[in-house]
């Protein structure tokens, strides 16, 4: 009965049951060009297409780690940019650079795509596409999160969907545009969606993914609308050689498509996002990618957009060369708590009870890690649809049951109770009692609340894990020898708030209202520790083996640092701001960001080294600036590297560490 009901609510395909046996009849030069990679490459943005983010070089290990230091810093070229445009505001450094061969390929916050000598950190070549000109991108602004490599033994390229919605393809060796790619140059991303698009509206930048010489991109739609029409995160396929456009793959589906049934009223027609704004992973034997989609629009409100909504907030399968739906599982129904499934699908091979699985395995912003054979989608573990929490605003109707996965457990604090608040002193307990006392409490999925008028009305639902909650877009890493995941998470507390559209100026009835975070008495946390941790899973037997926090914390408050405690998670170490993950063959790394709460002395920029089997810290680092991409370690000559991209704006840099 249990598989009957998840197949009902994942909607999908009767016609699943493919001869696998054709799947596996490949091109040899394209797998191996595409699957295979040198153990001192980093050929995607988690190191290979599968994003394992894992590497087997060895040379710092836990006995070298502490001889690691800085041995070149590269300063982007933005700065150059920015001195003639003084208009243009950088943002956050978050791209992890790609190595092949000793020589890293990188884009900047600005777009600007450069290949750098990954021994001495100097230029080889860069290249400007100029889509600055634009104007500031959609939602998160002059950020950009890396480029895609793909060979085929001879020629070598990397594409890269720019901030002003083209699709360009360099030539890795020389940094100058293929003419024949696209036009002139050029795909036009902004074509091929079903409808005109708002330019101010939609961007991209995140890295593409190729397999199987079809390059798919996602896209990034506006987060806060005014309206209830908004641009849809349809994904595209194109032809690496040629920049044709093979297919779209309509993730809020139209006419007549599978799944149109769950969008009531016809909101299909207007509703936008559903888009994959993270990075996509590729299986080149079975010819699959894999996309983590997003919430449609409004993420905190959705009496405009009745019923389930896919394929918003899935893990969807698809034939990378048709664009033809495989299998997907929507990991949260009608979405009202912007949990956009952000981090990448990882592709590893598990042995569960004695039997071989190759897996696809998805952690998300609500804590939960899900697990599926990744040719069939079914679940490895069960996942259940449980009775969730009804919606009192106007005009919404919520899910009434969301997918809970058995196993694992889930890695980070889910949901709220008077229990659960800070109690280091019985006076903070008070203080944290009081200033809750008008808000809506509740376990995971607790629908958002409106705002209500007076001293004593609601203001709104606490929600945890937040929007930036659990984990993020830089994801979990996994370990192939040993089967292990470790994912960064953090305890982040949202306030999910609505407050009431004004009909002269918007057609939304309600908006996501106050301020985002929700801070706790004297500038504490508002719940107990730990506030960011990492966790160890034994991906065969699905349990935990450890969790430790991941950074001290605000125990050194004035209110708190006679309790003596011991370390209980930085706010600047959570997974959005450079608690990016890397395993190696005999270490695990994480980063910590600057910031954290009031009087969290541990808020300086970290770089940590971790042993595997415990969790231990074996060695910390302070960086020059917040490390806010996903670390990664490659071989120059020889010799291992780590590189890290850190800051922001004109003085975002490439940092490179490794041993005397």
């Amino acid at each position: 009965m249990f598989y009957i009901q998840v197949n009902f609510r994942r909607h999908r395909l009767s016609n699943t049951c493919i001869n696998l046996g054709i799947l596996f009849v490949l091109s040899a030069n394209v797998a191996m060009a595409q699957q295979d990679r040198a153990p001192g490459d980093w050929i995607a943005f988690g190191a290979d297409a599968a994003s394992t983010k894992y590497s087997s070089l060895d040379q710092i290990d836990a006995e070298s780690v502490d001889d690691l230091n800085i041995v070149w810093r590269w300063p982007t070229p933005d700065a150059a940019v920015v001195e003639g445009h003084r208009t243009l505001r950088p943002g956050q450094f978050k791209a992890t650079p790609l190595a092949v061969g000793g020589i890293l390929y990188v884009s900047t916050p600005l777009g600007q795509v450069v290949a750098i000598d990954g021994g001495t950190g100097e230029t080889v070549w860069v290249y400007d596409p100029e889509s600055w000109r634009a104007g500031r991108p959609a939602n998160t602004g002059f950020q950009h999160r890396g480029v895609a490599y793909w060979t085929d033994g001879e020629d070598e390229r990397i594409l890269i969907a720019t901030h002003d919605r083209r699709l360009l393809a360099i030539n890795a060796k020389t940094g100058e545009l293929y003419p024949d790619f696209g036009k002139d140059g050029a795909v036009d991303l902004s074509k091929g969606l079903g409808r005109a698009i708002h330019p101010r509206l939609f961007t991209i930048n995140s890295p593409p993914v190729v397999c199987r010489d079809v390059v798919v991109v996602g896209s990034i739609v506006q987060d806060s609308p005014i309206t209830k029409e908004e641009d849809p995160g349809h994904v595209r396929g194109y032809d690496i050689r040629t920049g044709r456009h093979l297919w779209t793959f309509n993730t809020i589906p139209q006419a007549g498509e599978f799944g149109v049934e769950t969008w009531e009223d016809g909101s299909w027609k207007y509703t936008g996002a559903c888009n994959v704004w993270s990075m996509m992973s590729a299986d080149e034997e079975l010819g699959y990618v894999y996309l983590p989609t997003s919430t449609p629009t409004d993420d905190w409100y959705g009496g405009h957009r009745l019923g389930d909504n896919l394929f918003a907030e899935s893990i969807v399968c698809l034939n990378a060369q048709t664009g033809e739906r495989i299998w997907h599982f929507q990991t949260v129904h009608h979405g009202l708590w912007d949990y956009d499934n952000a981090s990448t699908p990882i592709l590893c091979d598990l042995t569960v009870d004695g039997r071989k699985i190759k897996a696809a395995v998805m952690v998300t912003k609500q804590a939960f890690t899900f697990v599926f054979d990744r040719v069939t989608g079914e679940p490895v573990w069960p996942i259940e649809e449980r009775e969730v929490l009804p919606s009192n605003v106007a005009g919404e109707v919520a899910a009434k049951t969301q997918p809970f996965p058995t196993k694992p457990a889930p890695f980070d604090r889910q949901g709220i109770s008077k229990d659960d608040l800070i109690d280091f002193t019985p006076e903070i307990r008070a203080e944290a009692l009081e200033m809750t006392k008008r808000w809506t409490f509740g376990p995971l999925f607790t629908p958002p609340t409106a705002i209500e008028e007076g001293p004593d009305g609601n203001l709104g639902t606490i929600q945890i894990p937040g929007a930036f909650g659990g984990a993020n877009w830089p994801g979990a890493s996994f370990d192939p020898e040993t089967n292990m995941l470790y994912i960064p998470s953090k305890t982040t507390v949202t306030r999910a708030s609505l407050t009431q559209g004004d009909p002269n100026r918007s057609n939304l009835r309600y908006f996501r209202g106050g301020e985002f975070d929700l801070i706790g008495p004297r500038g504490l946390p508002l719940v107990k520790p730990p506030y960011a941790r990492i966790t160890a899973i034994d991906m065969n037997a699905g349990e935990h083996v450890w969790m430790v926090p991941h950074g001290d914390g605000p125990r050194w408050h004035p209110d708190l640092k006679h309790l003596n405690l011991g370390p209980l998670g930085s706010w600047g170490a959570g997974n959005v701001g450079g608690a990016g993950p890397l395993t190696t063959k005999t270490l695990f790394f994480a980063g910590q960001g600057a910031g954290g709460y009031a009087m969290d002395v541990d808020n300086k920029p970290k770089l940590r080294a971790f042993d595997k089997r415990t969790g231990r810290v074996l060695w910390e680092f302070e960086m020059p600036d917040s490390p806010h991409g996903n670390p990664m370690t490659y071989l120059a000559g020889g010799k291992q590297y780590i590189a890290v991209a850190i800051g922001q704006g004109a003085s975002a840099e490439l940092v490179a560490l490794a041993l005397p």
